[in-house]
């Protein structure tokens, strides 16, 4: 998908990602492929051996530090299929919804307006996916790189993203089948996308209750790193230390807001 060369330190990227953000998981990329022999030719690539969600495999990555490679075959449905676009998974069937009609809503019409709402790659170029450690360099240069992280971490991390070039960030929230919040929109408008894991990524992929996903071009990691070390300058670090909330606060205000 991606037309980028191969320039990055991976290593290096991802230890001051660790380093700034405490991380507790590993940082991992998505890469698409047009032919499934190009994922195959990945070296030492895992193919599964039992069929799985996408969740499943996004933790293995990032819990086990896998570089997994997967085709349609390997994923137990259109829903997972759907968010990446392998094989024909948009069908009728799948667009109105009715696997989902009274599960997780109420109606087949409201079932129907959340297929609609998420964010998807479309059907018909891509045989197969990968999804690996980025420090490995095996997807370098990867679609979209992505990390679990708290809230904080990651409030954090979009501060430093905001640091130059300001820019405004709108998120969506399907609800269920998030992923289409995060690596779908990724994939899609090329964008860093933050989502709140739904309940199959918590289930099936091992999603702490506590952690949030954000998917972005890789290029984003750079732009937010450099950002994040301008902050710790001005004394924003994570994790941010209390201040206590009976305290006087002009002094700490004093710190925080007005320019030295």
């Amino acid at each position: 998908m991606t037309d980028d060369s191969k320039i990055q330190d991976w290593p290096a990227i991802v230890g001051e990602l660790e380093r700034l953000l405490k991380l507790r998981s590993i940082p991992f990329g998505m890469k698409m492929f047009e032919r499934r022999e190009d994922m195959e030719a990945i070296s030492r690539i895992r193919r599964p051996s039992a069929v799985h969600t996408l969740d499943q495999v996004v933790g293995q990555a990032s819990r086990l530090g896998w570089t997994v490679g997967i085709t349609a075959d390997d994923l137990v449905g259109a829903q997972c299929r759907a968010v990446v676009g392998l094989g024909s998974a948009k069908s009728d069937a799948w667009r109105s919804g009715q696997h989902m009609t009274g599960v997780w809503f109420s109606t087949q019409e409201d079932a129907a307006a959340h297929q609609a709402a998420m964010n998807c790659v479309p059907d018909g170029r891509y045989e197969a996916l990968a999804v690996g450690p980025l420090s490995t360099g095996k997807l370098d240069p990867p679609d979209i790189a992505l990390f679990y992280a708290t809230p904080g971490a990651m409030i954090y991390f979009i501060n430093g993203l905001q640091w130059a070039g300001y820019k405004r960030f709108d998120w969506s929230v399907v609800g269920e089948s998030a992923c289409a919040d995060s690596w779908g929109r990724a994939l899609t408008r090329r964008e860093p996308s933050l989502s709140i894991p739904c309940f199959a990524e918590r289930r099936y992929g091992g999603v702490l209750d506590d952690e949030m996903l954000m998917a972005t071009p890789p290029e984003h990691l750079l732009k937010a790193i450099e950002g994040m070390k301008a902050l710790s300058k001005n004394g924003f670090r994570y994790p941010f230390p209390q201040y206590g909330v009976q305290q006087d606060v002009r002094a700490g205000m004093a710190v925080s807001y007005a320019p030295s």
